[in-house]
């Protein structure tokens, strides 16, 4: 399947594949071998689990046709909010750094998996030293700051505090989900800083995330803003659409809802490129 011509370039910046705990419809290299048959340039592998970010380098050169960056998660299977683990995956060239998704203490309050788990802050309130260490390693690096499963008020705290420590990218992860909801208001007020932009992921939509309508995002979009949002699909479950025919579906139901093809290319193809910090394809003639 092969995106239009006027996305050709298209990047997916959260997309899940193989090797993982979780089964996925793809492993890296067949995942990048597809999206590289519908011209996409670049993905972003995620797993909850560990660093993406030795696969990718080995899958660039495997299908060559394609970027393939990783990053990493800070959940509890590499030591929670482990700075030891950022040095390392920045190091190795990590484009993002989450925060906690699955061992987020807010994410498994909101889904009902109990109390416990990981949160920025520390007995008293405050952000927990170790933040600051890892804010100051992505700074460094000018790599990307995904808020993860977080709740709002944690990822208000971060964001605030990552501006601080010299953070220029930061992006806030699936703000339409229940779990890690943002109101419009909210997000206008941290748009307004020019270093956050929010991620807004086509498997909200999907029965994994409450199906969310598209109305919700496309509302969102023109609310917020066109220059601050990414379209990416966090595909890869074999339940769901696969990623490169998630991605065509999303720009489809958003050309319905209308949004024009040049704010679709800039959200899918310039606004990721530039979080990556990566040259832009040059786009062909139909």
């Amino acid at each position: 399947m092969k995106i239009p011509a006027f996305l050709e370039g298209a990047v997916d910046l959260h997309v899940h594949s193989s090797p993982d705990v979780d089964a996925r419809r793809f492993d890296d290299i067949d995942l990048a071998r597809e999206a590289a048959r519908a011209r996409m340039s670049a993905l972003l592998i995620k797993s909850h689990q560990n660093s993406t970010v030795e696969r990718a380098t080995l899958v660039s050169k495997i299908v060559p046709e394609i970027q393939v960056f990783g990053g990493l998660v800070l959940n509890d299977t590499v030591g929670g909010l482990n700075p030891a683990a950022v040095r390392l995956a920045v190091r190795m060239g990590a484009k993002e750094i989450w925060m906690p998704t699955r061992a987020a203490r807010n994410h498994r309050k909101s889904l009902g998996e109990g109390d416990d788990g990981i949160t920025i802050f520390d007995n008293d309130g405050r952000l927990a030293s170790s933040v600051d260490l890892i804010l100051d390693l992505i700074a460094e690096a000018n790599c990307i700051l995904g808020t993860g499963h977080l709740s709002p008020d944690e990822s208000v705290a971060l964001i605030c505090r990552a501006r601080q420590r010299g953070v220029r990218r930061i992006l806030v992860t699936h703000p339409e989900w229940s779990a890690t909801f943002f109101p419009l208001e909210l997000q206008r007020q941290l748009a307004g800083n020019g270093i956050v932009s929010f991620e807004r992921c086509f498997v909200s939509t999907t029965h994994r995330c409450g199906f969310t309508p598209m109305k919700t995002i496309a509302e969102a979009i023109v609310a917020v803003g066109i220059e601050t949002t990414i379209l990416s699909t966090d595909l890869g479950q074999p339940d769901t659409p696969p990623p490169v025919e998630g991605m065509l579906l999303y720009m489809e139901q958003l050309r319905g809802l209308g949004l024009s093809i040049d704010e679709l290319r800039q959200m899918a193809v310039e606004n990721p490129l530039a979080l990556l910090n990566t040259s832009q394809p040059a786009r062909r003639a139909p």
